[in-house]
């Protein structure tokens, strides 16, 4: 899982911070996402909507990112629609009744944060009005939102890579879980309902 509203999502390397490895992987694998992602056509009304998916500890977060932000497109963390740490399923049924449908429909979109502290929803949040609309974590690129979404990027990475960098992200508040959460992914993945339109490795 990539950290979230409640296990922490930390800001992640700056843009000046070009000697360190993920900033090193960033800048090229999100300028190469850009430009594939700009020949996808719309799939949700007029928005072209993209969803960054793999496994936790994979780089999502700071792909999505580095993608939306150069494509001046709103981000939602999957992190924020999961209705705590087994909330995998329910994220992915959150993110298409509260946004994808209503923007295939035309209509404005909005979605409730998980507080992971409170161990409930919280306020609402609008997605604003852009041409694009990415969606990293776990579950973005699920087949039952595949009518929605313009690409499904995949990353990839090592397992024992993403649990080194999982556990160093968030640390101890993390590690309990790590299991409990790798195991609804693999359950998740097991139905294979995932097709990747673009792979990107991240082994940094």
């Amino acid at each position: 899982m990539c950290a979230g509203a409640g296990p922490p999502r930390p800001g992640g390397p700056s843009a000046g911070d070009g000697a360190s490895p993920a900033a090193r992987w960033r800048e090229p694998a999100a300028e190469r996402v850009v430009a594939w992602a700009r020949g996808r056509e719309p799939s949700a009304g007029k928005r072209r909507v993209l969803a960054v998916e793999g496994r936790s500890g994979s780089g999502k977060t700071t792909l999505a990112r580095a993608v939306a932000e150069r494509l001046d497109a709103p981000l939602i963390h999957m992190d924020d629609l999961y209705p705590g740490w087994d909330g995998l399923d329910q994220g992915v049924h959150n993110l298409r009744e509260w946004v994808l449908e209503p923007l295939a429909r035309g209509r404005a979109a909005r979605w409730r944060r998980w507080d992971w502290a409170a161990h409930g929803y919280a306020e609402e949040h609008p997605v604003p009005d852009a041409d694009w609309l990415v969606v990293e974590g776990v579950g973005a690129g699920a087949g039952v939102l595949r009518p929605y979404l313009s690409g499904v990027v995949w990353l990839q990475s090592p397992a024992a890579v993403r649990k080194r960098r999982a556990l160093a992200r968030d640390g101890e508040a993390y590690a309990p879980h790590w299991r409990r959460w790798a195991a609804q992914e693999d359950a998740f993945y097991a139905r294979g309902d995932v097709a990747a339109d673009l792979i990107v490795e991240n082994g940094e």
